[in-house]
């Protein structure tokens, strides 16, 4: 029992989550692409520093060039005057700033690797958030559409426009007032006691009560 009310429970909580991240997906849309906003600027700052050792390494680089060429020059004008002890020390200095031109030539070869492989991820990144802003514009749009769809149908076709052909019916299938009263004198005129004199006549009962067209016929054929 516990097993499956946990079940039922986890299963609710599934739900209330779903229906929670359909009815805030725009806020949420919009915070997860201000996050990645915020990542993309912590990357961006990552790859100016990157960039800004770089080229410190290239001017260590280029200083320490300069100055192996200047001491190699007077450390052969040294043996040229004789001095081998000058140029000795001079050796040795060379050979030091030698050593840290290779290490600093690394270590520049290693933060253009990782200059390289970051750019292309910044690049990749701030591609994918236009879209992404773009995505959430058109998202925007279809929500803003459903919720006005959602609000509309129920004025469409609410209860106001039942009601409204409701009462075309009631009034279409009502009776004709004038109809019902041609039936009615109809009927009137039917059960007055001159008509039932006329029928009687007409039927050869006494004298006719009022003109027809036999009898007019029948003077017309008694005068020829």
């Amino acid at each position: 029992m516990f097993r499956t009310l946990k079940t039922l429970m986890t299963g609710a909580n599934r739900r209330a989550e779903a229906e929670l991240r359909d009815h805030f997906s725009i806020e949420l849309i919009e915070e997860k692409i201000a996050q990645a906003g915020d990542n993309l600027k912590t990357a961006k700052a990552t790859l100016v520093g990157l960039i800004q050792k770089e080229r410190g390494e290239t001017r260590q680089i280029a200083k320490l060039d300069q100055q192996i060429a200047d001491l190699t020059a007077r450390a052969q004008a040294a043996l040229e005057a004789g001095r081998e002890d000058l140029a000795t020390t001079a050796a040795q200095g060379i050979a030091d700033m030698e050593n840290e031109r290779s290490l600093r030539q690394q270590t520049l070869e290693r933060l253009e690797g990782r200059i390289l492989r970051l750019r292309q991820s910044v690049e990749a990144a701030n591609r994918r958030i236009l879209d992404l802003k773009q995505g959430a514009i058109a998202a925007r749009a279809v929500k803003s559409e459903a919720r006005m769809q959602s609000r509309l149908k129920p004025a469409l076709e609410g209860q106001p426009m039942d009601e409204a052909a409701e009462l075309i019916a009631q009034v279409m299938g009502q009776d004709d007032p004038f109809e019902a009263s041609d039936i009615l004198s109809e009927i009137d005129r039917g059960l007055a006691p001159q008509n039932l004199s006329d029928t009687l006549a007409d039927a050869g009962f006494g004298a006719p009560t009022r003109a027809s067209a036999s009898a007019v016929l029948g003077r017309l054929k008694a005068g020829k």
